[in-house]
């Protein structure tokens, strides 16, 4: 009985400092976005406007992949050497949200940019 408490504990306890890990970039999901926002965008608005938002996700896509790498690193070094370290997992929320709403511009211009034929 004893042995099973610490097991459950242990459990519940890695599932709540897994929580607070950063996400990966990839596995933000876009936030919708209406084209309709964008319709008065002309192709070349439309084709300088996705170069722009490429550029911003791939820079946040990479410091939240960063930020995720660190946050495992954190777990696994901090549960086996320094316990309190665990304290400094995640802190990436405003990241996550601001990709996903990129993510959701983007695909919005492509949706436009579809719309309006552009190739």
């Amino acid at each position: 009985m004893k042995f099973e408490f610490k097991r459950v504990t242990a459990a519940l306890t890695t599932a709540i400092f897994l929580s607070g890990c950063a996400t990966a970039g990839k596995d933000v999901v876009a936030t919708y976005v209406s084209p309709t926002q964008f319709s008065n965008f002309d192709c070349d608005q439309i084709r300088l406007e996705m170069g722009r938002l490429s550029g911003r996700v791939n820079q946040l896509t990479g410091r939240l992949d960063e930020a995720a790498s660190n946050d495992k690193a954190i777990l696994v070094g901090g549960g086996l050497l320094f316990w309190p370290a665990l304290f400094a997992l995640g802190g990436t929320k405003q990241q996550e949200t601001e990709l996903a709403r990129l993510k959701g511009e983007y695909d919005a211009l492509q949706s436009a940019s579809t719309q309006k034929k552009c190739s």
